[in-house]
């Protein structure tokens, strides 16, 4: 009986670590993307009744788009205030604001697939350190508030890897 209990056990675990891995990875790809991401204007026709106008009349709408040309790291407001403190030098804020985007959609695929599980939820960790001690110097308390949720989920993660039944490269 007590080996049929540690099977349901760990497929609890199992499924825990799983679950933990879809989010994360989800989570940090989804924001390196929406580091691509901007605003495009365009003019569409005016419907009167359902059909374009008849008077030529158009309006100017905007949607979001995606593209390398959009890409910013850091948002500009961000920027601008991380540039003003004296603890984050002008070549490492160039470096995180070039870097940040990639590293989170790389770091996402790792964690989501299960690639070197261990490092990969590590290395997320730092860039998540990272992110705090901006905050910290900016005094954005929700931000950092969110972000240690954040690191409590990794340490989640970190601690169930043993537990990790779908994995690429287990041993890390």
């Amino acid at each position: 009986m007590a080996s049929k209990d540690k099977c349901s056990s760990d497929l609890g675990l199992t499924l825990g670590m799983l679950t933990l891995r879809i989010w994360l990875g989800f989570r940090a790809i989804q924001t390196g993307i929406e580091k691509y991401a901007g605003t495009t204007s365009y003019d569409k026709d005016v419907l009167i009744d359902g059909a374009p106008n008849a008077y030529g009349l158009t309006e100017t709408a905007t949607g979001k788009v995606y593209a390398l040309s959009n890409y910013n790291g850091v948002p500009a407001p961000l920027y601008e205030k991380f540039s003003n403190e004296p603890l984050i030098p002008s070549w490492g804020l160039n470096l995180f604001d070039t870097i940040l985007g990639p590293a989170l959609i790389i770091l996402g695929l790792t964690i989501l697939l299960g690639i070197a599980q261990r490092i990969s939820l590590f290395a997320m960790g730092l860039v998540y350190t990272s992110l705090t001690f901006g905050l910290i110097l900016i005094k954005q308390d929700a931000g950092i508030a969110w972000l240690g949720v954040h690191i409590i989920m990794i340490v989640m993660a970190l601690a169930l890897t043993k537990h990790n039944r779908f994995a690429v490269l287990k041993k890390w």
